[in-house]
Formats: C-alpha cells, structure tokens, sequence
C-alpha cells in the first residue's frame, strides 16, 4: 500500500472532527466540571470544612462521581458529546482507571475488576512518585548550593 492509498483510506474511515463545534464544547463541559468542583468545595466550606479538606473531598467527590457514571455507562456516552472536556479534568482520570476494570467484570471481582483496576493506575503512580523524588531531589541540591 502506497502512502497517498493509505492517507484515502484513512480519510474514508476516520470521520473529519468538527472544530468548531467541538472545542466551545470541550470547554464548556470542562469548565462545567470544574465549577461542579468549586460548589462542592465551597459547601463543604460554608459547612465549616477547613479549606485543605474541602478541597481533598471535593476532588474525591469528583472521582466517585466519574466511576460510577462510568460504571453505569453514562460516562462514555458524555464524553461521545463532550470529547476532551470529560478527558482533562480529574474525571477522565478516574474513567481511565475504571474503564479497563469495567471490561473483566465477568472474570470475577478480585481477578478481573480488581487485577484491572490498576492497569493504568500503576504507571501514573510510578512515574509520579519517581517524578516527585527527581523533583524534590533537584530541589535539594539547588536548595544546598546557595
């Protein structure tokens, strides 16, 4: 197959995304997500949480909240709309860890949903907490030097 033959096919088969359709749209339900984020925070607040905690069950608030539309399935159906919008905040997160536990629920709780779980947790984690101590050990010497 010859470049120009494999660029048809691939304009045959992937659709054109509509950019200005799309994009207001990934904003908007991003910013709609994050504001969501902002009333729980700020009522866990008024509530007398202290700001540091507000903020912390706010962002779980958010987690629960995007596994269990994923678990149900609604997930998928509002990122079909929304695109990136779903992707980028803490939410898509959670989807990404929950969607590949989602597809070996019928191998059982333990080794299928619960093995699968961390499929892509495991990697965020280990380059995060290997990226924090670069970080802080970088930090240090800088620190150290002046």
């Amino acid at each position: 197959m010859t470049e120009k033959e494999y660029q048809q096919m691939n304009r045959e088969i992937c659709p054109v995304s509509p950019a200005g359709r799309d994009l207001p749209l990934a904003f908007a339900v991003g910013g709609a997500v994050c504001v969501l984020g902002q009333v729980v925070w700020s009522w866990l607040e008024a509530q007398g949480v202290e700001p540091s905690t507000a903020s912390a069950l706010a962002s779980i608030s958010l987690i629960a909240l995007s596994a269990l539309l994923t678990g149900l399935n609604v997930y998928d159906d509002i990122a079909r709309y929304a695109g990136a919008g779903t992707l980028v905040p803490i939410t898509g997160f959670a989807n990404s860890m929950v969607s590949p536990a989602m597809e070996f629920k019928t191998e059982g709780y333990i080794l299928g949903l619960g093995a699968k779980m961390f499929s892509i947790a495991g990697p965020v984690l280990v380059y995060g907490i290997s990226t924090s101590v670069g970080y802080g050990v970088l930090y240090y010497l800088w620190t150290v030097n002046r």
